[in-house]
């Protein structure tokens, strides 16, 4: 349960950052310690569920990544105290396991000994089997004024006589000479126990809660609905624990604090942090921000907290006063209680931005360190401009190609129709078979190195033709050799439709959907009635076999019969494709007006968008069929294909889906600009911890960018309000 406010350790903890994101007590933060001591507890058969505020899902999605741990997550769209959240967890675990037995585990606690915390569940477990709801009671070591107290009916595991409220210092000293136990704020119960306990006690609580739960039990993160808001916010304490009669505690003597005041860091004994010097001084808690050295002299007792915008001094004894302080702070000073952040890009000066990258950037740098003198695109370039020397693919030269007759196109001054002239004339001398099928790859003085006609090298020779058509480069046999490739194509078609491709993954979705993306350009570039049936029947053959019945989402590889591949193949989802697909899906539906098209395409979007992080908002590589993730890396053309899709559909969406994808789209720029480098290259792929893998950029990410910036350009008049001129590479 991540829950809080972030007000007691103000300034470091703030309602964007509360105390459980933050490393208060070691190098974790205290979320992160509290995953730690309950995953190997999950590991024997369990779940881990995170229940949070929505404003947090980067917090938590990014230190979920640092241990390496996957979990379920449901995001409050606004904190309705702990009784709606273990009521919201209860549904959704119900729905999982009609017999689960749930520990509700406050994510912000200090408690050093992990093994005696999940020994002290365990054995918690048994009364929860028993229909108890169990609650974890801490042997006090101090008359503390800080916690709630519980009077238990005897030692070990026994029912609650009495919860009690805070008391003041004498009446705690009492509490604990007549054997009452601090309240720990951790619950163990049978999820249907604590449902049935809520619909009894708390109705408002528990209806509010179902209504709010989204009915797929299968996926990883779900954000709760605005019937949350219905919940009254009151805690689980007042909601059902002071009210039922199946509350029981567990007396359990490990170390424990909620840290829940600087005094209480302080007592950790590792709360200390950043440059600090003190003379003469003892018993301070020192926390310094980066770049920041703290000194002081002759004093003692005192926190000093430093953070960028703003600075606590207090005397320790009094750190339950930073409360009031803050509430203080809301009239006076409301910009300190959080942290100050620049606004994110928008979606006009970021694609203003992209125009100015590419129009000055890359296109030159390609063109000239990307292209070789006898016409053929090299393959890669070293972050410092070198070409790697690789043998050269078809599927790489058709990209190039592509993306210069595109720029030309759309208003590219500089040498568009040289570059595309010359790198045609290699494609047609040096690549196409006499058959008029492609080969796979040539060396650089031409020669056949693969001799292979492979479907996805088709495609893209024919999307190149195409692109090369519709910017009116002057050359008659364009089509003639597209149709040429295509109906040479067209006698290799399956029994049950669609192509193999050559390799090990002969029946996949992927080389389809680039034909259909050349099939579309094709019959805007204003092609013979071919093109169109072709498209007809591979959109046909994703929505009956690539697109799974039972969830909208396309899988990558299949049987002989289109049915799902076995294994991890038949189970592999790309967010990336699910973007691509949903773009095309788009622009097939819209000029056929096909409705089912555009259900599918409207589907692979929200499973595409299962793929993006929090932390940053980006894109992964790849999901498994249950929504699982199976690899964290972050490739750069998913990024453009997220863009794509978000523009596409937003342009005839109703106005507040139109809204929210219009920021999918912007924040799918910013994710685009993580990879771009400020002299026209870029990186390929973002590590899930941070950073890039040190490669040469690939030439055949071009192709990505310049069909992000396409759709941009295309949706710029009807989308980007006031966004003055067209959006233009001249």
């Amino acid at each position: 349960m991540c829950g809080g406010a972030g007000t007691r350790l103000w300034p470091a903890s703030r309602p964007s950052r509360p105390k459980q994101f933050l490393s208060l007590t070691g190098s974790r933060s205290l979320f992160q310690d509290t995953v730690s001591r309950v995953v190997p507890l999950v590991q024997t058969g369990g779940e881990l569920i995170v229940v949070a505020g929505v404003a947090h899902r980067h917090w938590i999605a990014e230190q979920l990544d640092e241990l390496g741990v996957t979990a379920r997550i449901l995001l409050e769209p606004e904190g309705r105290g702990s009784a709606a959240a273990m009521a919201a967890a209860a549904i959704r675990i119900h729905a999982l396991d009609p017999d689960g037995i749930a520990a509700f585990v406050a994510s912000d606690h200090h408690i050093p000994d992990h093994a005696a915390f999940r020994a002290a569940l365990i054995q918690a477990v048994d009364g929860a089997r028993d229909g108890r709801i169990v609650t974890l009671g801490v042997r006090p070591t101090s008359p503390s004024d800080a916690y709630g107290y519980i009077k238990p009916a005897g030692r070990g595991l026994s029912a609650v006589e009495a919860f009690v409220e805070k008391p003041d210092a004498p009446t705690a000293a009492r509490h604990i000479e007549n054997g009452y136990l601090w309240n720990s704020g951790n619950f163990i119960a049978a999820a249907r126990t604590l449902i049935a306990e809520m619909q009894a006690l708390a109705p408002e609580v528990e209806r509010a809660a179902r209504a709010a739960v989204p009915t797929d039990p299968g996926a990883f993160r779900q954000t709760l609905t605005e019937a949350f808001l219905a919940a009254p916010d009151i805690s689980i304490d007042y909601a059902v624990m002071e009210k039922t009669r199946l509350a029981s505690v567990l007396e359990v003597d490990f170390a424990w604090s909620d840290l829940g005041a600087w005094d209480a860091i302080f007592a950790a004994g590792t709360g200390n942090s950043g440059d600090h010097v003190l003379e003469d001084s003892s018993d301070c808690l020192i926390r310094a921000a980066e770049g920041t050295l703290v000194a002081a002299v002759g004093v003692s007792n005192l926190a000093i907290i430093v953070e960028a915008d703003a600075v606590l001094v207090c005397d320790l004894s009094r750190a339950q006063a930073v409360k009031p302080l803050v509430d203080t702070l809301r009239s006076r000073a409301p910009r300190h209680l959080d942290f100050p952040t620049a606004p994110p890009e928008a979606l006009a000066p970021g694609g203003r931005r992209f125009a100015d990258w590419l129009r000055l950037r890359a296109l030159p740098t390609w063109s000239t360190l990307g292209q070789t003198g006898n016409g053929l695109f090299v393959e890669a370039l070293s972050l410092d401009g070198r070409d790697t020397g690789r043998p050269h693919r078809a599927r790489v030269q058709a990209r190039q190609i592509f993306v210069y007759a595109e720029a030309g196109r759309l208003g590219w001054i500089g040498p568009w129709q040289r570059i595309v002239s010359t790198a045609l004339a290699r494609i047609q001398t040096d690549y196409l078979r006499d058959d008029g099928l492609s080969r796979t790859l040539i060396s650089a003085s031409g020669a056949a190195i693969d001799d292979t006609p492979r479907l996805y090298d088709q495609a893209f020779v024919l999307l190149a033709l195409a692109t090369v058509h519709a910017a009116g480069h002057e050359d008659a046999a364009l089509e003639d050799t597209a149709v040429r490739l295509r109906e040479a194509l067209l006698r290799q078609v399956l029994p049950n439709g669609g192509f193999a491709e050559a390799g090990d993954h002969p029946y996949q979705a992927n080389a389809h959907m680039h034909l259909l993306e050349a099939c579309l350009a094709w019959e805007s570039a204003g092609g013979d009635p071919g093109w169109s049936t072709l498209a007809d029947d591979l959109v046909a053959l994703a929505l009956d076999a690539f697109i799974a019945p039972d969830g909208g989402f396309l899988r990558e590889f299949f049987r002989a019969d289109w049915t799902p591949a076995e294994g991890e193949d038949g189970t592999l989802v790309e967010p990336g494709h699910q973007f691509e697909w949903a773009w095309l899906l788009t622009r097939y539906g819209q000029g056929r007006g096909d409705a089912r098209a555009l259900t599918a395409a409207s589907d692979l979007y929200a499973a595409g968008r299962r793929g993006v992080t929090d932390r940053p908002e980006i894109v992964i590589d790849a999901l498994n069929a249950d929504g699982s993730v199976r690899s964290r890396q972050a490739r750069l053309w998913p990024q453009t294909e997220w863009l794509k899709a978000a523009l596409i559909l937003a342009e005839t969406a109703e106005p507040d889906t139109r809204a929210i994808l219009l920021e999918d789209a912007a924040t799918a720029l910013r994710a685009l600009w993580l990879y771009l480098t400020p002299d026209g290259l870029w990186h390929d792929k973002h590590l899930p911890g941070g950073g890039f893998v040190p490669e040469p950029a690939p030439a055949s990410s071009l192709y990505h960018i310049m069909a992000g910036f396409q759709q941009l350009a295309a949706s710029w008049p009807a989308l980007v309000s006031n966004g003055g001129a067209p959006l233009s590479l001249d």
